[in-house]
């Protein structure tokens, strides 16, 4: 069953997600790991809005079906977001997905100690690239243990 796009037209989800998953950056960025607003700015940047952004997600794939794409093959996929509808919901899917590995970033850096001006740089990475961010904060990490290993050795 396909309903009409003004049912949830894609340029308003596509602009409303963007909005929320701002406020969830800019949360997470502004609150280092410790502080008393820390707490509250992960659940809402990794939990509500990540939620939040799956409502509108879920109802343009349920009200637009999956047209003739699909996930089988390139081609398949390029058609699935030839659709306005389900190209909002798959810039949705990538807001909400980014957001939620942001903040796992940003808990994970702070409670190893790394200085929240160190994790700004993987949260903008995250924030534009997504993968490349987790990939550079595992490289971060994986360095850190090799720099604590080193100096845990040499004492």
């Amino acid at each position: 069953m396909t309903l009409p796009s003004s049912v949830l037209p894609p340029d308003a989800a596509f602009q409303a997600g963007n909005a929320l998953a701002l406020v969830g950056w800019l949360a997470l960025a502004l609150s280092p790991y410790g502080t008393a607003r820390a707490v509250w700015a992960r659940r809402l940047a990794g939990r509500v809005l990540p939620l939040v952004l799956a409502v509108p997600y879920v109802l343009l794939f349920a009200t637009q079906g999956m047209g003739d794409g699909g996930y089988g093959s390139l081609a398949e996929v390029q058609k699935l977001l030839a659709r306005p509808e389900l190209l909002a919901a798959g810039w949705l899917h990538y807001l909400a997905f980014d957001l939620f590995v942001g903040t796992w970033i940003a808990e994970r850096a702070g409670a190893s100690g790394l200085p929240h001006a160190a994790v700004l740089p993987l949260l903008a990475l995250t924030f534009l690239f997504g993968p490349a961010g987790l990939l550079a904060h595992a490289v971060v990490q994986a360095l850190r243990g090799r720099q604590v290993a080193a100096t845990a050795l040499a004492a």
